[in-house]
């Protein structure tokens, strides 16, 4: 029985867009070449966004690091070479160009895994997205189509109170942050 091989995180380039594809034919160069005792795991650092559609709350999955996929493995034997030939790979995030890749440090790795937990089990935070006196357009309940102007926010309720010009006459209305969307 051959000692338990050690494997450390990698972050792999990949090209924008891709990375999904290039996780999937990196599992499947694995199976095929029998590389799981130097290849464990095989993430794409996500984030769930919220948008509206139809009234609706939505929620997607987003690429918060586009362009990487993070890789934990042993980087011996033909290994860096299969990951490194997989397609839409550019090669791996090193310290210098062509060099060895570098390892990421645990910290940064249990960052972004716990990113990634954290944004399973929780409703995630959703980023301050609005300023003061910036233009909105209601895009959601019975003001739907109008514009205004945000007065104030609420973080904690992730509510914003808007001026709309209602039949001439100004009005404050409270919306969340799901009912209204930048003005462009």
């Amino acid at each position: 029985m051959a000692a338990e091989v050690k494997k450390r995180w990698y972050v792999v380039r990949a090209i924008s867009g891709k990375e999904k594809k290039v996780k999937e034919y990196l599992e499947y160069e694995v199976s095929r070449l029998k590389l799981d005792e130097f290849v464990g795991q095989i993430l794409i650092p996500t984030e769930k966004v919220f948008q509206i559609r139809k009234g609706k709350k939505v929620s997607k999955e987003k690429a918060y690091l586009p362009g990487y996929v993070l890789v934990e493995a042993a980087l011996s034997g033909e290994v860096p070479h299969v990951i490194r030939s997989i397609p839409n790979v550019i090669g791996f995030l090193g310290n210098e160009k062509g060099g060895d890749p570098s390892p990421m440090r645990l910290s940064e790795v249990n960052r972004i895994l716990g990113k990634v937990d954290e944004l399973s089990e929780s409703e995630e935070e959703m980023k301050i997205p609005f300023v003061v006196g910036e233009g909105v357009k209601v895009i959601d309940g019975p003001f739907n189509n109008f514009t205004g102007t945000i007065d104030e926010i609420n973080e904690e309720k992730k509510k914003l109170k808007v001026m709309v010009k209602i039949f001439g006459r100004k009005n404050l209305l409270e919306l969340s942050y799901m009912q209204v969307e930048k003005e462009v």
